[in-house]
């Protein structure tokens, strides 16, 4: 019922992972948040598409946080298993996540972004920060601008133009 009003109302839906209960005590040298919650947005992508939400619900515009978690890296792996799931994935689902959006914020690294660039187009990726632990907004834009992997068109539509067409009421405090 939640994801069938959500569809209704064309929600906008920001997804910021936590470490999952499996995995919060292990101990493998650095905290839950540095490899967890990217983990656990893959999970709930992988979640999303599978369960066959995505297709039913194909109003809800989903904002994932960090540039998919680990999601883009193993895109490729992941369709390979919608071929059995053609009926909660009848475009499969390079094209399920293909149709998300995906936010910077801890993801200002080449890594991350040439394979998330694999999956979407520049129009579905979203300016981002984990502000305070992530670093001040004129941080993050400039370590975007470092990368060169964007023009300044790309900049202006990830700093700016992509969530005002997701959030038209954004315009003005956005200008």
């Amino acid at each position: 019922p939640v994801m069938a009003e959500l569809n209704r109302r064309n929600a906008v839906v920001h997804v910021h992972p936590t470490a999952a209960n499996c995995c919060r005590n292990l101990s493998y040298g650095v905290a839950p948040g540095s490899m967890e919650y990217g983990t656990d947005t893959t999970r709930a992508i992988v979640n999303v598409c599978f369960s066959g939400d995505a297709a039913m619900f194909p109003n809800i515009r989903f904002i994932w946080s960090h540039a998919g978690g680990s999601l883009p890296f193993l895109a490729s792996r992941i369709d390979r298993g919608s071929r059995n799931a053609v009926d909660r994935l009848p475009n499969g689902f390079l094209n399920a996540a293909g149709q998300f959006y995906y936010d910077t914020a801890g993801a200002a690294n080449r890594g991350a972004l040439v394979s998330l660039l694999e999956l979407v187009q520049t129009d579905h990726v979203l300016f981002g920060t984990d502000f305070p632990p992530g670093g001040t907004i004129q941080a993050m834009a400039e370590a975007l601008r470092t990368l060169n992997l964007f023009n300044e068109s790309d900049l202006r539509a990830i700093e700016r133009d992509n969530v005002v067409r997701l959030i038209p009421r954004l315009q003005n405090s956005l200008a």
